[in-house]
Protein backbone atom coordinates (compact mmCIF):
# COMPACT_ATOMS: atom_id res chain seq x y z
CA UNK A 1 0.00 0.00 0.00
CA UNK A 2 1.71 3.15 -1.16
CA UNK A 3 1.97 6.18 1.41
CA UNK A 4 -0.54 9.07 1.50
CA UNK A 5 0.23 12.78 0.16
CA UNK A 6 -2.09 15.30 1.68
CA UNK A 7 -1.88 18.38 -0.35
CA UNK A 8 -2.93 21.84 0.69
CA UNK A 9 -4.18 24.24 -1.85
CA UNK A 10 -3.27 27.78 -1.06
CA UNK A 11 0.37 28.01 -1.00
CA UNK A 12 1.09 24.96 -2.45
CA UNK A 13 -0.99 24.97 -5.88
CA UNK A 14 -3.07 28.29 -5.91
CA UNK A 15 -0.10 30.86 -5.15
CA UNK A 16 -0.81 34.26 -3.10
CA UNK A 17 1.78 36.77 -0.89
CA UNK A 18 3.74 37.58 -3.87
CA UNK A 19 4.97 41.31 -4.40
CA UNK A 20 5.00 40.79 -8.26
CA UNK A 21 2.63 38.58 -10.65
CA UNK A 22 4.72 34.73 -10.72
CA UNK A 23 6.11 34.01 -14.10
CA UNK A 24 2.81 33.28 -16.69
CA UNK A 25 5.24 30.16 -18.12
CA UNK A 26 4.85 28.83 -14.99
CA UNK A 27 1.85 30.12 -13.46
CA UNK A 28 -1.75 31.66 -14.52
CA UNK A 29 -4.96 33.33 -13.07
CA UNK A 30 -8.44 31.49 -13.68
CA UNK A 31 -11.94 32.22 -11.99
CA UNK A 32 -12.43 29.16 -9.58
CA UNK A 33 -15.76 29.18 -7.41
CA UNK A 34 -16.03 33.06 -8.24
CA UNK A 35 -12.86 34.20 -7.33
CA UNK A 36 -9.60 34.99 -9.24
CA UNK A 37 -6.45 32.35 -8.42
CA UNK A 38 -3.06 32.12 -8.89
CA UNK A 39 -2.32 28.81 -9.82
CA UNK A 40 0.77 26.73 -10.33
CA UNK A 41 0.72 24.49 -13.65
CA UNK A 42 4.20 23.35 -12.66
CA UNK A 43 2.02 22.03 -9.53
CA UNK A 44 0.25 19.60 -11.46
CA UNK A 45 2.99 17.81 -13.18
CA UNK A 46 4.60 17.61 -9.84
CA UNK A 47 1.39 16.17 -8.57
CA UNK A 48 1.01 13.59 -11.62
CA UNK A 49 4.79 12.57 -10.50
CA UNK A 50 4.20 11.76 -6.96
CA UNK A 51 0.88 10.48 -7.48
CA UNK A 52 3.26 7.29 -8.61
CA UNK A 53 4.73 7.06 -5.57
CA UNK A 54 1.64 8.26 -2.96
CA UNK A 55 -1.93 8.07 -2.70
CA UNK A 56 -2.90 11.95 -2.92
CA UNK A 57 -5.80 13.24 -0.73
CA UNK A 58 -6.54 17.23 -0.36
CA UNK A 59 -6.16 18.43 2.64
CA UNK A 60 -7.77 21.77 2.28
CA UNK A 61 -10.36 24.27 3.43
CA UNK A 62 -11.73 23.96 0.10
CA UNK A 63 -13.09 20.20 0.22
CA UNK A 64 -14.47 18.68 -2.59
CA UNK A 65 -14.17 22.44 -4.23
CA UNK A 66 -10.37 21.11 -5.04
CA UNK A 67 -11.32 18.82 -7.55
CA UNK A 68 -12.20 21.95 -9.54
CA UNK A 69 -8.70 22.30 -10.17
CA UNK A 70 -7.72 18.20 -11.01
CA UNK A 71 -8.90 19.44 -14.90
CA UNK A 72 -6.26 22.66 -14.86
CA UNK A 73 -3.76 20.40 -13.28
CA UNK A 74 -4.30 17.86 -15.50
CA UNK A 75 -4.57 15.16 -12.64
CA UNK A 76 -7.91 12.92 -11.58
CA UNK A 77 -10.09 13.98 -8.98
CA UNK A 78 -8.81 12.98 -5.38
CA UNK A 79 -9.81 12.06 -2.62
CA UNK A 80 -10.75 15.01 0.26
CA UNK A 81 -10.78 15.39 3.89
CA UNK A 82 -13.69 17.54 5.58
CA UNK A 83 -13.43 19.73 8.41
CA UNK A 84 -16.50 20.81 9.79
CA UNK A 85 -16.01 24.48 9.32
CA UNK A 86 -13.02 24.23 11.57
CA UNK A 87 -10.70 25.83 8.60
CA UNK A 88 -8.88 28.81 9.55
CA UNK A 89 -6.57 31.10 7.33
CA UNK A 90 -2.51 31.22 8.60
CA UNK A 91 -2.73 27.57 10.54
CA UNK A 92 -3.37 23.92 9.90
CA UNK A 93 -3.36 22.63 13.05
CA UNK A 94 -7.66 22.50 12.58
CA UNK A 95 -6.37 19.84 10.12
CA UNK A 96 -5.01 17.50 12.59
CA UNK A 97 -7.99 15.15 13.59
CA UNK A 98 -9.55 14.82 10.00
CA UNK A 99 -5.55 13.70 8.80
CA UNK A 100 -4.93 11.01 11.85
CA UNK A 101 -8.24 9.44 11.18
CA UNK A 102 -7.93 9.43 7.34
CA UNK A 103 -4.13 7.95 7.59
CA UNK A 104 -4.66 5.80 10.49
CA UNK A 105 -2.02 2.77 9.93
CA UNK A 106 -0.37 4.08 7.19
CA UNK A 107 2.68 6.49 6.45
CA UNK A 108 1.65 9.79 5.69
CA UNK A 109 3.67 13.02 3.76
CA UNK A 110 1.70 16.70 3.98
CA UNK A 111 2.48 19.43 1.70
CA UNK A 112 0.99 22.54 3.12
CA UNK A 113 2.24 26.33 3.36
CA UNK A 114 1.05 26.83 7.53
CA UNK A 115 2.31 24.15 10.01
CA UNK A 116 2.98 24.98 13.31
CA UNK A 117 4.47 23.43 16.33
CA UNK A 118 1.42 21.65 17.07
CA UNK A 119 1.60 20.00 13.43
CA UNK A 120 4.97 19.09 13.71
CA UNK A 121 4.84 17.75 17.76
CA UNK A 122 1.50 15.81 16.36
CA UNK A 123 4.21 14.48 13.47
CA UNK A 124 6.22 13.33 15.65
CA UNK A 125 3.79 11.51 18.26
CA UNK A 126 2.15 9.69 15.03
CA UNK A 127 3.28 5.87 15.39
CA UNK A 128 3.18 5.66 11.71
CA UNK A 129 5.97 7.52 9.89
CA UNK A 130 5.25 10.99 9.35
CA UNK A 131 6.98 13.43 6.69
CA UNK A 132 6.00 17.24 7.08
CA UNK A 133 7.45 19.24 4.13
CA UNK A 134 6.70 23.07 3.89
CA UNK A 135 5.71 25.54 0.94
CA UNK A 136 6.46 29.01 0.45
CA UNK A 137 2.83 30.68 -0.44
CA UNK A 138 4.38 32.93 -3.16
CA UNK A 139 6.44 29.77 -4.74
CA UNK A 140 4.17 26.57 -4.00
CA UNK A 141 5.36 23.12 -4.54
CA UNK A 142 8.76 23.17 -5.71
CA UNK A 143 11.37 20.16 -6.98
CA UNK A 144 13.56 19.97 -4.18
CA UNK A 145 10.01 19.21 -1.81
CA UNK A 146 9.05 16.57 -5.07
CA UNK A 147 12.33 15.39 -4.57
CA UNK A 148 12.64 14.93 -0.82
CA UNK A 149 8.70 13.43 -1.46
CA UNK A 150 9.63 11.19 -3.25
CA UNK A 151 12.96 9.57 -1.88
CA UNK A 152 10.97 9.75 1.76
CA UNK A 153 8.18 7.49 -0.03
CA UNK A 154 10.59 4.75 -1.58
CA UNK A 155 11.50 4.27 2.52
CA UNK A 156 9.00 6.50 4.91
CA UNK A 157 11.17 7.17 7.96
CA UNK A 158 9.75 8.55 11.45
CA UNK A 159 9.37 11.98 11.88
CA UNK A 160 11.90 14.08 12.48
CA UNK A 161 13.18 17.79 12.37
CA UNK A 162 11.80 19.43 9.16
CA UNK A 163 13.74 18.60 6.30
CA UNK A 164 16.09 20.85 4.60
CA UNK A 165 13.91 21.20 1.08
CA UNK A 166 10.82 22.30 3.02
Amino acid sequence: MRPILAVDVDGVVSLFDFSDPPDPAWSSFHVIDGMVRCISQASGEMLRRLSQRYELVWATGWEERANLLAPLLGIPECPYLTFGGKARFGTADWKLESLGEYARGRPLAWIDDSFDESCHRWAREREEPTLLVRTEPHLGLQEEQVETLTAWALDPLPAGPPPAAG
